[in-house]
C-alpha cells in the first residue's frame, strides 16, 4: 500500500499599503522561511485599513496548506 499524505492548513493575514497581491504575497513570503514544503494559497478574504476616510494598508487573508513529515 502507499503511504498517504497529511496536509495541515493555516491562516495569515498579510499587509501592505500598495496592493492587496503584495499582501498576500508578504504571508506566503514570511510562512516560507519558517515551514517546508507549502503547497497551496488561497487568498480567502481582502479587507482594507481605513484612516480618516483613506486606504493606509491592503489586507489579504491567506490560508495555506504544506505538508506533514513523518518523524522518525
Amino acid at each position: 500500500m502507499a503511504a498517504a499524505s497529511v496536509y495541515k492548513f493555516i491562516e495569515l493575514v498579510g499587509t501592505s499599503n500598495v496592493s492587496w497581491e503584495k499582501a498576500a504575497t508578504a504571508a506566503v513570503e514570511m510562512a516560507a522561511k519558517s515551514l517546508r514544503d507549502l503547497r497551496v494559497a488561497e487568498v480567502t478574504q481582502l479587507d482594507m485599513q481605513l484612516e480618516n476616510g483613506k486606504v493606509t494598508n491592503y489586507r489579504a487573508k491567506v490560508k495555506l496548506s504544506f505538508k506533514v513529515e513523518k518523524l522518525s
